[in-house]
């Protein structure tokens, strides 16, 4: 099946930066929109970012909006999502995802990354 690795996540202070990365196996990456999930200790994975197969389309959670930004390269098979002005609820592991559609439903992807921690210090 199709393989994604998350990477890129660390501790950081509040107000700085990451930018994580979420590379995949697929010959056909091209072909999948990819979204960013989150999930915090005792809470349910939520929406952060998505984007269209061809990165034409891009949706952010308003919680992050004008903070991440969500970015594809085709050609590198890779996703990434640009974390700035960081917060300490934005602590969380931070998964990548794969499916048919551009969406914030989690349901409809179909692949998964093991996740990467993301902590943020006050």
């Amino acid at each position: 099946q199709v393989q994604l690795v998350e990477s890129g996540g660390g501790l950081v202070q509040a107000g700085g930066s990451l930018r994580l990365s979420c590379a995949a196996s697929t010959r056909t990456f091209g072909n999948y929109a990819m979204g960013w999930f989150r999930q915090a200790p005792g809470k349910e994975r939520e929406f952060v970012a998505a984007i269209s197969s061809t990165g034409w389309s891009a949706y952010h959670a308003d919680s992050v909006k004008g903070r991440f930004t969500i970015s594809r390269d085709n050609a590198k098979n890779t996703v990434y999502l640009q974390m700035n002005s960081l917060k300490p609820e934005d602590t969380a592991v931070y998964f990548c995802a794969a499916g048919p559609r551009t969406t914030t439903w989690k349901d409809e992807y179909n692949y998964w990354g093991q996740g990467t921690q993301v902590t943020v210090s006050s």
